[in-house]
């Protein structure tokens, strides 16, 4: 109760946070067997050797789909290793994308609208009592919870995930 409170009344506040894993780096991995590499005459001028040399490059990348044409370079392997290059950059940006999602995704499940009737867990300062509302659990021991012994709310929520796991699993 505030102290500011003359006539007694409790107040009620909400807060929300989330916790969130630490970010990742992307590494791309490019396996051969998902490539499908074709060689072709360049277009375009090119002096003596254009219509006479198969050194452009297209690298499709089949598990996303990305195709990378590369003709820049009179020398094959040269547009061959420019094409990687530029594949591995767009197959990081995708995954990066990815990651960038499912993170976000995350976050929102996590703080939902920090509304009143969201409630996860209650603070009962004049009764000491500590209530987690997802699995219905009171306990008695305010001080102690906030002195951090939070073994008995720790074990009520990863029964209740276990559970929960394994209802998903069936």
């Amino acid at each position: 109760m505030p102290a500011t409170e003359a006539s007694g009344r409790i107040h009620t506040s909400a807060a929300t946070v989330a916790v969130l894993p630490e970010a990742e780096d992307v590494d791309v991995q490019i396996d051969e067997k998902d490539l499908r590499i074709d060689v072709f005459r360049s277009s375009g001028p090119g002096g003596q050797s254009v219509n006479t040399t198969d050194s452009a490059v297209r690298v499709t990348h089949l598990p996303t789909g990305i195709v990378v044409s590369q003709q820049d370079e009179k020398s094959q392997h040269k547009n061959r290793a420019k094409a990687m290059k530029i594949l591995r950059a767009r197959i990081y940006d995708l995954e990066r994308s990815r990651v960038a999602a499912e993170r976000a995704a995350d976050r929102k499940s996590q703080v939902g609208s920090g509304d009143r009737s969201e409630r996860i867990r209650t603070y009962n300062f004049p009764q000491t009592r500590v209530t987690d509302h997802r699995v219905n659990l009171t306990l008695h021991k305010l001080d102690r919870v906030l002195n951090g012994e939070l073994d008995e709310l720790l074990d009520a929520l990863i029964a209740e995930d276990q559970a929960n796991r394994l209802a998903e699993a069936v």
